[in-house]
């Protein structure tokens, strides 16, 4: 029994490590909290720290790996961008405790934070309170919603979950393409797509 609740942090981690969006980790906790007949809270608690280490590795590992894939000019941009909602002090915890309860994938808030050298101190504590506000919400609806498998599975992939993908993408393509400091200093709106190296 012991190894279900363990599958439940390490699929939220692993769906969260990456740096491209996946489904939400909620939708895998409800569907092992169903399989399994787990103990919902317990679910919630590991789910939500698989999350936040998969997150923390993620904010860790990308510096690197865009430093390598990205031209130095886009890491400064998006550097640039990181001081900018460090500088708002609370306010920028404000804006990362929103943009968790959103059901908006957060895969482009850590890309942008490790991209932009952020330590994972500044975002993780208001992202853990919005996730585990907005995971237990949702697993709680969906363990009142799904009444078998057959039914978590088809609902899984829906409009609302295709929007949220296209969204997390559309959100990764302004971090990458769109030029932040003319946009912030100069309010010009430019798209730089030359940032590979």
């Amino acid at each position: 029994m012991w190894w279900q609740y363990l599958l439940v942090f390490v699929c939220a981690l692993a769906v969260d490590i990456v740096p491209f969006p996946l489904p939400p980790a909620f939708t895998i906790m409800i569907l092992l909290q169903i399989v399994f007949k787990l103990n919902i809270w317990v679910v919630i608690v590991l789910g939500v720290a698989g999350s936040i280490v998969g997150r923390y590795i993620l904010t860790l590992y990308i510096p690197k790996l865009t430093a390598k894939i990205f031209k130095p000019s886009k890491n400064e941009d998006v550097q640039f961008l990181g001081k900018k909602l460090k500088a708002k002090g609370w306010k920028g915890q404000v804006t990362i405790l929103i943009y968790s309860l959103l059901p908006l994938p957060t895969t482009p808030l850590f890309i942008a934070g490790g991209m932009a050298k952020m330590k994972p101190y500044y975002i993780i504590p208001a992202f853990f309170v919005g996730k585990f506000i907005s995971d237990t919400i949702a697993v709680l609806m969906g363990k009142y919603a799904a009444e078998n498998t057959q039914q978590l599975l088809h609902g899984m992939i829906n409009w609302k979950s295709i929007v949220g993908l296209m969204l997390g993408l559309l959100l990764i393509f302004a971090l990458l393409f769109i030029y932040w400091r003319t946009l912030y200093q100069h309010k010009k709106f430019k798209l730089r797509f030359k940032i590979w190296k």
